[in-house]
């Protein structure tokens, strides 16, 4: 060896360096500044670079955090912009993906603080780099796309001192190296920004549509500058960057620009990063499978079924670890949402998106969803299984075609339909269940028990939309259907007929319900038995269907038959059975039996509190009816702050737009008319029209009761300028809408004629009474409550007029009626009988 010059002997080969490469490094190179960290264009992010500051201000020993976070979502870029401005002299980026990418990067910084070291092999200018940084402070390394935290861990534990920065995708698995920081996607306002920025970089540009387009891409950094570079290189409009995006996903995805990197754009990131999971190809079935759900809160228990908890549990442990998906720790999951659009999107080309896999899991995912979902939606402790559900069922009928639908995806559909109905949202519920139909009756076809099950499901949100016409024709073609394939006797075939007699009551069609439900009474005693649930609630519902005709002396018996079996059978407090005592309780209120009625609907209400809990749905109802009958006894002290109490929480618990939300608020509002507030009477009326009719449609039979009622109140003002004219539309409304003879209607001329008469227009008012009495009696018959009441109006009107030669009659028939018809105590005997008393007077 000479003086000038040293050999270094390493498996056989020889280096002959300078001797200055053998020297220390010197402090003087140190003092001098060294970095290769520079930044680019960089947008918002203020509270995560605050956050960083925070988290290296502790001064001493070693500071390591990793800034962990899905692929794209702008990791290196909020490092670079907060690394570049920091203090430190030396400040060097590593590119950490691997071991040897590790050692290369230090060797370039040892390269940096002494360039006479270049000759050494790169293990060598490594070692090198680090032993300066052990007997160093005040340095940042940033080490870039670390895959596994066991590459960097020689490295953290041989240097004392310093600050290290990390930024991976890898969210687990940093407990003993490092303090995790998690960054999220840009707020909207920072996505916007960020767009603009780029799409205007080399001058003015039209930006309108940028939110839509940055909404769409999920706010991702990455994306985002993907998109407005491609619009800025192309020409293209934001407005049709998303009319692109959405029809030809694949290639936007994968869209690069001139000059750009061809590794940094979505597709390409993410398929980079799922190879990673080669390994676990489990991994990438549920992410194919989540990508078909709405991005937050799925249920991780709908995944249950895929494989062995173990299997399962180590896929999705994998996923969260690369920041592939959220473990939120509640028990549900989150996918970005651009992450979800690439996994649905297929590309032959790309093995992890095959058109094969893509269609696979979506298949997968619907019947996953029709496993998950409860058969039984109208039970309230189903209900927060359903409401979580709801949100992934309509994703997934949103994310594909009908062509695409299968069985599995028509029985999610058909739940979801079936509790949005419960829940009063009916529009959405009967395009769901149309959807629902349709694809059994190209999967199964017409004639499937399934799909005659979907039938009747729509009938029903038909008719509790208002729609009867349609409702009783699905209703009558469902059950011709069910008679055919299934027989007359088969349960299905009887739960039809139950049904179309329902509808034909709701329809005022008294005659073919009572003859429909005396039928399928008698067919479900003989096919099922009489202690049959359904035997025992076609009697209850044929006691309902008497008494809504105004036979109370079928009705009452017939109730209380229907109590007492449901008793024995099903139990004191079962749901039924508590239904069954709170209608009879109303039966009783109808007849003017106050003295039997208020007690049973008080123990009803208990019992439901006690047995169903205070926010029950049955429990606010019995709450609604117990209100009810105490203004009907005139006690308003009592009904009121019942009604206001029951109006509360039913907006809590049901919501403000509920249908039966709505029912309380127009009850509380005829009690306040009752007490003579009409200042707080009349408003209400106003709102809860308008409610019901923005939320259940105008010609709903609802809305047009809230419309009689508040002409009611109008009338009850003396303001009878407003009052007939919307009477009369309620009239018309009725006549068109439910037909001439349906018992609403009859109502509406009845109380046409009474604001005639307010007005002192007898001329009209009479023949409008008779046209009401005549009807009354020829639809509900002679007995009918509302016939008696009509009897009574006439004679009130034939007094006003002076003709006491119609007016005592009939006044004595109405009163020898009510008393034979009703309950001694009702309010209607005591009415008539003031009248007949005071014209005999006059």
């Amino acid at each position: 060896m000479t003086g000038s010059s040293t050999q270094y002997i390493k498996a056989e080969q020889a280096f002959v360096l300078p001797p200055e490469a053998y020297m220390p490094i010197g402090e003087d190179i140190a003092a001098d500044g060294v970095s290769n960290i520079g930044t680019g264009l960089f947008v918002g992010r203020v509270g995560e670079l605050a956050a960083l500051e925070k988290a290296f201000a502790r001064p001493g020993e070693v500071v390591v955090h990793a800034v962990h976070g899905l692929g794209g979502v702008g990791k290196s870029a909020l490092v670079a912009n907060w690394a570049a401005r920091r203090h430190e002299k030396v400040r060097w980026w590593v590119t950490a993906d691997t071991a040897a990418a590790i050692e290369a990067g230090m060797a370039s910084l040892a390269r940096a603080l002494q360039p006479g070291l270049a000759g050494l092999p790169a293990e060598l200018q490594s070692e090198r780099a680090v032993a300066w940084l052990a007997g160093h402070a005040g340095w940042l390394l940033v080490l870039d796309n670390v895959e596994d935290p066991a590459h960097i861990r020689p490295l953290i534990d041989r240097v004392p001192h310093g600050r290290v920065l990390v930024t991976t995708r890898r969210a687990t698995g940093w407990h003993h190296a490092a303090t995790g920081i998690r960054l999220g996607v840009f707020d909207p306002a920072e996505a916007v920004d960020l767009f603009t920025r780029v799409l205007t970089h080399h001058g003015p540009r039209d930006t309108d549509g940028a939110e839509a387009v940055c909404e769409e891409l999920g706010h991702l950094a990455l994306a985002v500058e993907q998109a407005a570079a491609y619009c800025a290189e192309t020409g293209t409009d934001p407005r049709d960057y998303s009319g692109m995006l959405a029809k030809w996903p694949a290639a936007m995805f994968a869209a690069g620009t001139e000059g750009g990197d061809s590794e940094r754009t979505i597709a390409r990131i993410w398929h980079l990063t799922l190879n990673r999971l080669a390994d676990t190809p489990l991994a990438g079935s549920v992410l194919r499978i989540l990508a078909w759900y709405a991005p937050d809160n799925i249920p991780r228990d709908l995944l249950r079924g895929l494989a062995e908890p173990p299997r399962l549990a180590a896929a999705i442990g994998r996923l969260v670890a690369y920041s592939l998906i959220t473990d939120n720790h509640d028990g549900t999951l989150s996918v970005h949402r651009l992450l979800q659009a690439l996994a649905r999107t297929p590309d032959p080309d790309d093995p992890h998106r095959t058109p094969e896999a893509v269609d696979h899991a979506r298949d997968q995912a619907a019947a996953l969803l029709a496993d998950g979902f409860p058969t039984e939606t109208d039970r309230p402790e189903n209900w927060p299984r359903c409401t979580a559900l709801l949100p992934h069922t309509d994703a997934l009928a949103r994310n594909h075609t009908l062509e695409h639908d299968t069985a599995h995806t028509a029985h999610a559909l058909d739940r979801a339909a079936a509790y949005r109905s419960g829940q009063g949202s009916l529009t959405p519920a009967v395009r769901t269940f149309q959807r629902a139909i349709a694809t059994r009756e190209r999967v199964l076809g017409e004639d499937h028990p399934d799909t005659l099950t979907s039938r009747n499901n729509l009938a029903f949100a038909y008719q509790s939309a208002g729609d009867l016409g349609r409702a009783i024709r699905l209703h009558e073609r469902t059950l011709t259907d069910r008679e055919r394939v299934l027989g007359e006797d088969h349960p299905d075939t009887l739960t039809s007929r139950h049904d179309l007699a329902f509808a034909y009551q709701v329809a005022g069609d008294l005659g073919r319900a009572i003859q429909l439900h005396e039928r399928t009474l008698t067919d479900r005693e003989r096919v099922l038995g009489e202690d049959h649930p359904d035997t025992l609630t076609s009697r209850h519902d044929l006691a309902y269907t008497y008494q809504v005709a105004g036979n109370l002396g079928k009705s009452i018996p017939l109730y209380e038959s229907s109590l007492t079996e449901r008793e024995r059978v099903l139990g004191g407090e079962h749901p039924d059975t508590l239904t069954s005592r709170n209608n009879l309780a109303f039966a009783y209120q109808v007849a003017g039996d106050l003295g039997r009625s208020i007690p049973l609907y008080e123990r009803t209400l208990a019992d439901r509190e006690r047995v169903l809990g205070s926010d029950h749905p049955d429990t606010l109802t019995s709450g609604n009816d117990l209100a009810g009958v105490y203004e009907t006894a005139g006690d308003l002290d009592r009904a009121i702050p019942l009604y206001e109490r029951t109006l509360a929480d039913r907006e809590r618990v049901l919501g403000s737009d509920h249908p039966s939300t709505l029912i309380t608020r127009n009850d509380l509002a005829c009690a306040y008319e009752t007490a003579g507030d009409l200042d707080r009477a009349i408003p209400l009326y106003e709102r809860t029209l308008a409610d019901s009719e923005r939320v259940l449609g105008g010609e709903h039979p609802n809305t047009l009761t809230s419309r009689n009622n508040l002409a009611y109140a109008y009338k009850t003002a003396g303001d009878l300028d407003r009052a007939i004219p919307l009477y009369e539309h309620a009239l018309a409304e009725r006549e068109r809408v439910l037909g001439d003879d349906h018992p609403d209607t009859l109502t509406s001329r009845n109380n046409l004629a009474y604001a005639y008469q307010a007005a002192g227009d007898l001329d009209r008012a009479i023949p409008l009474y008779e046209h009401a009495l005549a009807e009354r009696e020829r639809v509900l018959g002679d007995d009918h409550p509302d016939t008696l009441a009509s009897r009574n109006n006439l004679a009130y009107a034939y007094q006003a007029a002076g003709d006491l030669d119609r007016a005592i009659p009939l006044y004595e028939r109405a009163l020898a009626d009510a008393e034979r018809v009703l309950s001694p105590a009702h309010p209607m005997i005591a009415v008539v009988r003031a009248h007949l008393e005071a014209v005999r007077s006059a």
